[in-house]
């Protein structure tokens, strides 16, 4: 094989060695496919993962969070623009095919985080759920780790926020409904395109549009307050569904509503570069150019602040558009945040009760 090979069911073309590795690999054609229509398959895989913690903890100061937790490493839903792909290479994996083929688990998620929310000293404050890769990609229906988590989460009447493009989600409304309800959840959903064709091409393992929506509606109807994302927003490819995006959402319950610029940092760029040429080369030239008008001229620009944004007449527009959309369908209400005086450091279970 060379250059961008069609794998079916993924996102990426290609699957470069990550930029920590001392000798690199490359695909080449020695001339012995013989079935050069077909296109090629690879299967996921699953390793537990030993981890001392599950809470991750940042003091980036345009995060929003400074708590996470991440029950996986990798992902199979495959987006071609995740910007959690380049945290592949510190494994010696690629940030390419690997990240959504060779995924990493907790099985101690839950232990580990009873075992910290149980400590004296511990502090509440909001935790932010799949805060790198997403907490309900597809092995959740059957390792069904981040439900374990909100359990004891909700055990300890912690506040937790969850973003999320899947619809297995909804399967914990019995979890989160009573937790959003006490203002202790809060749910994001990520809708990047209203499109079938182009969420199955750009999220290729992801919920289609339609089923987000759907879950966005059951999710407000159990009591769990909903924000949509419009995220990322790709100038010339999904940007013109910014409205459309943000009425449905409303439509069906959303709350509250954000958006993000697409941020490409290290193997990210060559991969949407790849995939654009692959998926959409009519406007890959187009995309690319207004991406950079966005980023002062680069690819990316990582400066707090602006990385989430952008800046620039390209940048402002979209700022411009989409407050004025929020407004007009009302997902500009103000927002107080979860509440955390109701955290205690015990599960409050069966020995409890005893007292």
């Amino acid at each position: 094989m060379s250059g961008a090979v069609p794998v079916r069911g993924r996102g990426a073309k290609s699957n470069e060695t990550g930029r920590f590795e001392h000798f690199t690999r490359h695909d080449f054609d020695d001339g012995w496919d013989l079935d050069e229509d077909a296109p090629a398959r690879l299967k996921t895989t699953l390793q537990a993962e030993k981890a001392r913690r599950i809470i991750t903890h940042n003091d980036s100061p345009d995060i929003g969070f400074n708590s996470s937790i991440n029950p996986y490493r990798g992902c199979e839903h495959g987006c071609i623009y995740c910007f959690a792909r380049p945290s592949h290479a510190y494994m010696g994996l690629s940030p390419g095919l690997d990240f959504e083929t060779r995924l990493f688990f907790k099985p101690d998620a839950a232990a580990l985080l009873e075992k910290e929310l149980s400590n004296p000293r511990y502090r509440c404050e909001r935790i932010q759920l799949g805060a790198n890769t997403d907490p309900y990609q597809p092995v959740e229906r059957k390792l069904q780790v981040t439900r374990e988590v909100l359990k004891v989460l909700s055990r300890f009447r912690h506040p937790v926020t969850i973003t999320t493009k899947n619809a297995l989600v909804a399967r914990d409304a019995d979890i989160l409904g009573p937790m959003g309800q006490a203002n202790l959840a809060m749910v994001s959903i990520s809708i990047t395109t209203l499109d079938r064709k182009l969420a199955r091409a750009m999220e290729p393992r992801a919920s289609t549009p339609e089923r987000r929506l759907d879950t966005l509606k059951a999710l407000a109807e159990a009591g769990v307050p909903v924000m949509v994302g419009f995220a990322p927003v790709i100038p010339g490819l999904n940007d013109h569904e910014m409205e459309e995006v943000l009425q449905r959402a409303a439509e069906a319950g959303a709350r509250h509503a954000h958006y993000v610029a697409i941020r490409l940092p290290w193997e990210i760029k060559d991969l949407f570069r790849e995939w654009l040429q692959a998926e959409r080369p009519d406007r890959a030239a187009r995309v690319m150019s207004l991406i950079r008008q966005m980023r002062g001229g680069r690819d990316y620009d990582p400066t707090w602040g602006k990385r989430a944004r952008g800046e620039g007449p390209v940048a402002a527009m979209i700022s411009r558009r989409f407050k004025l959309a929020v407004a007009r369908y009302g997902l500009d209400r103000p927002y107080q945040g979860l509440d955390v005086t109701q955290f205690r450091h015990t599960s409050g279970g069966a020995q409890m009760e005893l007292f």
